[in-house]
């Protein structure tokens, strides 16, 4: 048995326990259906067709219950294919399906490295995966084999920045007990974790806390044999090499180097996107979307005026009375706090947002004039599809 499947035999990870299914859907980034729509469809994906998807590496299974039941609770058929290596994981995940009625699932016990031999796929899931592979860039290449023509991978990989402190950690604890069981590793290492003193790189990190969780989550971070970071240029570089193109990043507002300082006219968007990684330093996953290359295509963006927006993680109604008071919002993520500054005047477009209608329909039923719509949106649309916040889909539309 390899290094890396028996951790995940003896720490099946995340740590969940299927019982709270009953309580709560976990959901996140990738594979939320509105933006594997948004970031890989261009928000126009025929939904009438089943949506064929591959979970691949899918752990105790949060990408796969959230997929799976976001298409159940949206009314739209999905054939979805469960990939790991682990069983204990496998177990975790089935049940966790089991007490949700989830019955659409295939689960396959193996290697994401013969994920094309399950079948020719519209959307492939690898999240926090390809980071632990030997060779990253023939998982890469792997995924590709398994895509279907016109589908798109959403992933998340490690990123170095956010993780200070982490890789020193992992290196002195691989050298100090090679060949130890994972539970007794886990018992030493957490012994030397309680004594780091203040000023230790990875103490001061505000950034990290799975470690804090679960002893799944404290083997991940800190005791895994085979953990690799990348940052924005070696992931675009693996992406181009391996046949893949960058849609985007779930949330663009951390790489765009614009909203911290004047950008440079020589610089390509990569070279930008990694100048904002650094500057920003806090970054520890990359989340983002992908298509082949030959196929390569943007997100979608509100000048078509056919696509219908949702709004993700906010009450259209609650923000719209918000804005309309003049408050101004506060967002907090990866350590970075901003505010929405909209014009009170955008609150009537903001609460016709139902996930139904469409730009030209909200428009329309707010009596706003076309052209100042359009500016009125491009506004919004900065502010909240940029924080991830606003999304393009028609999986509601009848």
């Amino acid at each position: 048995m390899s290094e890396v499947k028996a951790q995940y035999e003896a720490f099946p990870y995340p740590a969940r326990d299927p019982a709270d299914e009953a309580k709560r859907l976990i959901t996140g980034s990738p594979s939320h259906v509105l933006e594997i729509d948004h970031f890989l469809f261009q928000g126009r994906r025929d939904w009438r067709k089943p949506l064929r998807a591959l979970v691949a590496g899918g752990g105790t299974g949060d990408g796969l219950i959230q997929l799976a039941q976001q298409m159940k609770n949206a009314g739209r058929a999905a054939e979805i294919t469960y990939l790991d290596l682990s069983t204990a994981s496998r177990a975790i995940a089935q049940e966790r399906a089991r007490v949700r009625g989830l019955s659409n699932i295939r689960f396959v016990t193996g290697s994401l490295l013969e994920a094309a031999t399950l079948g020719q796929f519209d959307y492939i899931d690898c999240c926090g995966v390809l980071h632990h592979l030997p060779d990253p860039a023939a998982g890469f290449a792997a995924l590709l084999a398994a895509l279907a023509p016109g589908g798109g991978m959403g992933f998340m990989v490690y990123a170095p920045y956010g993780r200070a402190g982490v890789y020193p950690l992992q290196e002195a604890f691989g050298t100090l007990y090679a060949g130890l069981p994972p539970e007794a590793r886990l018992k030493a290492a957490k012994e030397v974790v309680a004594t780091l003193p203040e000023g230790h790189p990875f103490r001061s990190n505000p950034n990290l806390g799975d470690h804090k969780d679960s002893d799944a989550g404290f083997y991940d971070l800190l005791l895994h044999s085979q953990d690799r970071a990348f940052d924005v240029t070696t992931l675009v570089e693996t992406l181009d090499q391996t046949g893949w193109a960058l849609s985007g990043f779930a949330l663009p507002v951390l790489y765009d180097l614009s909203r911290i300082t004047a950008v440079p006219a020589h610089l390509t968007a990569t070279q930008a996107m990694a100048l904002a990684e650094k500057l920003r330093g806090t970054i520890k996953t990359h989340v983002g979307y992908a298509t082949r290359a030959s196929e390569a295509r943007s997100p979608a963006r509100g000048q078509d005026r056919a696509l219908i927006p949702h709004l993700k993680g906010l009450r259209a109604p609650d923000l719209a009375r918000a804005i309309a008071q003049g408050q101004t919002p506060k967002l907090s993520f990866n350590g970075i706090e901003a505010r929405l500054a909209l014009p009170k005047h955008a609150a009537p477009l903001l609460a016709a947002i139902d996930g139904r209608r469409s730009l030209s329909e909200i428009a329309q039923a707010t009596g706003t004039d076309p052209i100042a719509f359009g500016s009125l949106w491009a506004q919004i649309e900065r502010d909240l599809a940029d924080h991830g916040l606003l999304l393009y889909s028609g999986i509601l539309r009848t």
